[in-house]
């Protein structure tokens, strides 16, 4: 199933999206700049695609991406000021 929320983080807001799996959701937060994304997505393709993506992993909702730490960031990410000792949520403003 896919749901799909508009999540906020201090004044801005993403898109959020859910594809309940079997074992664990794939969940993405995008903002107009990149997105944040769970232990699913590589950095390695957003490299190679110019996508500003940050990846935390061990979550399974919104919130649990806001408070986890980033794991991993696409070169493009790393442009805009993430870094992997930032939570999600304030990878997510920058990605807004």
């Amino acid at each position: 199933m896919l749901e799909s929320h508009i999540v906020t983080v201090g004044e801005k807001k993403l898109q959020g999206v859910r594809v309940s799996l079997p074992n664990a959701p794939v969940l993405m937060l995008v903002g107009s700049k990149g997105f944040l994304g769970c232990g699913y997505f590589g950095v390695d393709v957003a490299d190679k695609v110019g996508h500003a993506l940050a990846v935390v992993s061990g979550v399974s909702s919104f919130d649990d991406m806001l408070g986890a730490t980033v794991k991993a960031f696409s070169t493009a990410a790393g442009d805009i000021g993430i870094t992997t000792e930032m939570t999600g949520a304030e990878a997510a403003e920058l990605l807004a």
